[in-house]
């Protein structure tokens, strides 16, 4: 009974996300961006996490380094360890280079866990807010976790490899 009602919260909220932002025919996918973030400790009405993320572009491929920051506000009770999100990059056109990436992220998160977590992310920002990280971005941790709220995401450049 138990999985029954985490895999129903993990539908409503991925169906939530999806929902809050429509795709565009008109961006095209450019690259993956991963993150790694340190521990979380959910403070019931936000918390905050550094985050170091590599853009792996799609053509010609290439990788950038980015430093950041997410804050959630609304709901966020537990305590998760370091975890990896992961999201497909669309842009409104094809060329990204050093520093495309910089700016702010905002929208709609969620993130359950039971040993295990899954979370899902809608995001839409960055230089002139031309960049939408995918959807539903895939988030893993281990903990004890039950987050859902407005997410801020801020990215910086840190170098070029």
């Amino acid at each position: 009974m138990r999985k029954l009602r985490y895999l129903a919260a993990i539908g409503a909220l991925a169906s939530l996300c999806a929902a809050v932002l429509p795709a565009r025919a008109e961006n095209f996918r450019v690259g993956r961006l991963v993150c790694f973030s340190t521990p979380r400790v959910g403070l019931v009405l936000g918390s905050a996490q550094s985050l170091r993320c590599v853009f792996y572009a799609r053509r010609p491929p290439r990788q950038y380094i980015y430093e950041g920051r997410i804050r959630r506000v609304g709901l966020d009770l537990g305590v998760t360890s370091a975890g990896t999100l992961s999201w497909a990059v669309l842009a409104k056109n094809s060329r990204i280079g050093p520093g495309t990436l910089r700016g702010n992220y905002v929208g709609a998160s969620g993130n359950v866990a039971l040993g295990p977590g899954l979370g899902a992310n809608v995001l839409i920002g960055g230089s002139r807010r031309s960049v939408m990280l995918q959807p539903i971005s895939i988030e893993r941790s281990i903990g004890l976790n039950l987050a859902a709220g407005v997410t801020n995401l801020t990215l910086g450049p840190r170098g070029r490899r």
